[in-house]
């Protein structure tokens, strides 16, 4: 009931895309299964053609070379570009965007509201996001904060736009970077560990399809498990641990290799080069 909720916050607003990647297209897809957004109604801008005619004939959506059409055309604008391109992007469509009737949504890693802001007219409402790939399987994780002069209602419509295909969880400002390191970059952690999973069922004699099969099957039960049990991973992971058996003795080698230090400093990293990102300009 809550879900319907907020997504009725959706009703009878128009949607522009600056960028068709495929983040952009998550989110399109995601807003056109909830219903609350008609295709008819969104409208995205790519340089690229190809993924210009994928939206147009693969979703069923307006597109557009011009940036400035997307931004006039529509009350709430989502930012997809490369984080290098916010300022030159911002700065080209700031004519087209009135603050007092469109709201701006970006999922530019590393780009603060305060950047973005300065691009803008004065009072513009912003609003910062980190989601991830997963919503493309409508099973996404997005972080969001507001930029200065957005409304709690702004938040809401912009909760309510990425709830359609991820969980949705308000943060501070500053806790962005941590969440572009975590959960932002943090399917790809995953992705890792499953292709050395495969590369290991092989090296024990399986054809690639199946320790692919395996592997994968095995990381979607694990998540299930997290997610249903709400237990901590550490205690999921003490009962399927048993005394002198096969998983201690993995367990072991991973911790001698200190693999649990390194994965940490891994997500670390990515934060660092968020905030890296955010300095650029």
């Amino acid at each position: 009931m809550a879900k319907v909720t907020k997504l009725g916050l959706l009703k009878g607003r128009t949607l522009g895309l600056l960028g068709a990647g495929n983040m952009a297209e998550a989110l399109v897809r995601g807003v056109i299964q909830s219903g609350t957004i008609p295709s008819r109604d969104i409208i995205a801008s790519d340089v690229s053609p190809e993924r210009r005619a994928f939206f147009k004939d693969k979703l069923n959506i307006n597109t557009t070379e011009d940036n400035k059409k997307v931004v006039s055309s529509s009350n709430i604008i989502v930012l997809c570009v490369k984080p290098q391109q916010v300022d030159a992007v911002l700065q080209e469509v700031s004519p087209e965007f009135v603050a007092k009737s469109k709201l701006l949504a970006s999922i530019c890693a590393g780009v603060t509201t305060a950047r973005m802001e300065k691009s803008l007219p004065a009072k513009s409402r912003v609003v910062r996001v980190m989601p991830n790939t997963p919503m493309l399987v409508n099973l996404g994780a997005s972080c969001l904060c507001a930029g200065k002069h957005a409304r709690d209602e702004d938040l809401g419509v912009i909760e309510a736009l990425f709830s359609s295909a991820s969980i949705t969880l308000r943060v501070e400002e500053k806790m962005m970077d941590a969440v572009t390191g975590l959960s932002g970059s943090g399917p790809a952690y995953l992705f890792y560990l499953v292709e050395a999973m495969i590369d290991a069922g092989i090296a024990e004699g399986f054809s690639r399809e199946d320790a692919a099969a395996l592997a994968s099957r095995t990381v979607l039960g694990a998540a299930k498990m997290l997610e249903e049990t709400k237990l901590p991973p550490e205690e999921l992971r003490r009962r399927v641990t048993s005394p002198n058996g096969t998983t201690q003795a993995a367990i072991e080698k991973l911790d001698a290799d200190l693999v649990k230090i390194k994965m940490t400093a891994a997500v670390r990293r990515a934060a660092e080069r968020s905030r890296e990102l955010g300095k650029q300009s």
